[in-house]
């Protein structure tokens, strides 16, 4: 009892002096919920189970759990005399977690299309794209589950984050509901040989007043991990996906970049997406429905623009040549024929089902290394927008390194194209795996794809304002395209409000990341224009948002900060408020009218429904 008591002890103090979040000495804190979550995790038990859900005893496998601080290293390890496949790894079983089922919650996907909100009673969706619905990744127990991070808001002015610090081999998961967590590790079910161990992810406590403080408190324990690729300046530029989608062709990237040079010549890359190639698959043959490419990229840089390129490199489609030709090279079925990842998982956005190149396969890595090095010496590409990433860590099938994770046949696929690269290659991670690609990409696609309606503009804004933090820490994130003109290739009517066009712009300025234009040059006049050259200068910082209701942020660049206020509101206006860094002179950022010099308590009062505000606050004279 004595030994218990004095683990408890142990407990609160590492979470109250280890975790490296700052944290006011306020009579409205009330940390010791945190403390007691902390000491019951520690105390909680383990579980390991195989294939068919059942546990695997105790003295046949034995899991390690070292803390330090709030920081735990586990490991695996067969004490048995037989090979297992362990396929759940439950690091910490907490049957009774004792907080509030109302308490609310945010969570990432496995694949960046999807996160978690809601409470830990009810789940809501961030994004159409369940994991475990549409890329049939089941919950862990059915439960729900996210990956790589879980935040937790415990009161008005505490946070609680559980996170997992490294994804080199394995995924960590969190499971929940109103009563129970689950912290684990996703084993997938490969061989453990008698006597070996396996070094498990690293996995974290953080415990303080302000959600934006842990989350960046947890990219630097990624970082330290996984060390970031991180290229500046921050990319701009024009991407033809939003207006012609695949219909592209060179004469109409010709067009643009006449009207761009006149119009906007500020614009670093002219990216060409989706379109170019003849089938997925081959990326370097030419497509006489498109035209010349290389002409194209000539074409950009001399009108003093930087080329830009969409590559899915781990996906091909059938009627391909990489299948007809090489099937060995694909993740394979029972039948050791390619997979169809229809059968395991979605199937692909067009021309599916696709089948999945496998990252394991030596041929697979010397072909991506080959394409990316004739499109970057060759071509003359050096800025590539990666994506059906998460096909590269499909799950289910069989690899060519016959013991290796999906996490590791991504992560060597990934490898293989960098070795393609060279150190100023701008590799930007999209429909991504978003733990397994630490350290991988110089930049990340934080939400699904815009379109000019309301409900998208309002759904992206939450994906990317609730990963602002990983900006400029772990990666420079991509918040999808600007679009600021009512011409749409999906032939929809636009009816958008100015206030919902400007929430828009205003939460693409918050994430500070990469600003690409997606609206067709003949479409631009001086409004849109006005608009898009005051984005031109991103700050290279996610703002921070003190919880997960993402209503006011700032974003402070020392002797300016910016100041964000949302109403998500579809029916009420709203009073919002910040308190100010400083003494400041305070500017509206959209139409440049003078606020007046503020300090302390700074309130936006009635702000409209479906709208934003945004101030610039420079230090008062």
């Amino acid at each position: 009892m004595q030994k218990r008591v004095l683990c408890c002890i142990l407990a609160l103090l590492s979470v109250g002096l280890l975790s490296g979040c700052s944290s006011r000495a306020d009579a409205s804190i009330s940390p010791r919920v945190g403390h007691r979550f902390f000491a019951a995790l520690q105390q909680a038990g383990w579980r390991v189970e195989d294939a068919d859900g059942q546990p695997i005893p105790s003295n046949r496998i034995s899991v390690t759990r070292t803390w330090d601080g709030n920081r735990c290293v586990s490991t695996l390890k067969n004490i048995s005399t037989e090979t297992l496949r362990p396929l759940n790894i439950i690091l910490f079983n907490l049957k009774q977690h004792g907080l509030s089922p109302d308490s609310p919650i945010y969570g990432e996907g496995f694949q960046m299309l999807y996160q978690s909100g809601g409470t830990l009673a009810k789940r809501e969706d961030i994004g159409g794209y369940r994991d475990a619905d549409h890329y049939k990744i089941p919950d862990l127990h059915n439960l729900p589950t996210v990956y790589g991070v879980l935040t937790i808001g415990l009161a008005e002015n505490e946070n609680l984050l559980l996170g997992f610090t490294s994804c080199e081999r394995f995924i960590g998961r969190i499971s929940f509901d109103e009563q129970q967590l689950l912290v684990s590790v996703d084993a997938e079910g490969i061989a453990l040989k008698p006597g070996e161990s396996w070094a498990l992810p690293e996995f974290v406590v953080l415990n303080g007043e302000r959600q934006g403080d842990l989350f960046s408190r947890l990219a630097e324990l990624i970082n330290e991990n996984h060390p970031p690729r991180i290229i500046r300046p921050m990319a701009t530029g024009w991407c033809s996906w939003y207006c012609y989608r695949m219909d592209v062709t060179d004469q109409i990237i010709r067009d643009n970049l006449d009207l761009f040079k006149e119009k906007l010549p500020e614009l670093e890359y002219i990216q060409l997406d989706d379109g170019f190639q003849p089938f997925m698959g081959d990326w370097l043959d030419p497509n006489p429905g498109y035209g010349d490419i290389r002409q194209t990229i000539r074409d950009i840089r001399e009108r003093g623009f930087e080329p830009a390129i969409w590559v899915a490199p781990f996906i091909a489609q059938k009627g391909s040549r990489v299948l007809r030709e090489h099937p060995e090279w694909f993740i394979q079925n029972d039948e050791r024929t390619p997979l169809d990842s229809s059968t395991v998982s979605f199937g692909g956005w067009r021309n599916g089902p696709w089948v999945a190149l496998d990252g394991t396969h030596p041929d697979v890595q010397k072909h991506f290394e080959h394409i990316f090095r004739t499109m970057r010496e060759e071509w003359g590409v050096n800025y590539f927008k990666l994506d059906a990433n998460y096909w590269g860590a499909l799950q289910g099938g069989h690899h060519y390194a016959q013991n290796a994770t999906r996490i590791e046949a991504y992560r060597q696929g990934m490898e293989a194209v960098l070795r393609g690269c060279d150190d100023q290659s701008v590799i930007l991670g999209c429909n991504a795996p978003i733990w397994p690609s630490f350290g991988l990409v110089t930049a990340m696609r934080t939400s699904g794809d815009v379109r000019r309606e309301w409900r998208p503009f309002k759904l992206l804004a939450r994906q990317n304002l609730s990963r602002c933090w990983q900006n400029g820490k772990l990666w420079d994130s991509d918040p999808d395209c600007i679009v600021l003109t009512t011409h749409s290739p999906w032939g929809v009517d636009v009816n958008l409000t100015e206030n919902e066009w400007m929430f828009h712009a205003t939460s693409i300025h918050a994430v500070g990341g990469f600003i690409l234009s997606g609206d067709r040059a003949e479409d631009l006049y001086d409004r849109e224009l006005a608009i898009l050259k005051k984005l031109l200068n991103p700050t290279g910082q996610g703002a921070r948002f003190s919880s997960a209701k993402l209503e006011t942020g700032i974003t402070d660049l020392g002797d300016t900060q910016y100041y964000y206020f949302f109403n998500w509101s579809d029916a009420d206006a709203k009073d919002l408020s910040v308190q100010l860094t400083a003494r400041a002179q305070l500017t509206d950022f959209w139409t440049d009218e003078d606020l007046g010099v503020h300090d302390g308590l700074y309130t936006v009062k009635q702000l409209a429904l479906r709208s934003a505000k945004l101030i610039r606050a420079l230090p008062a004279k």
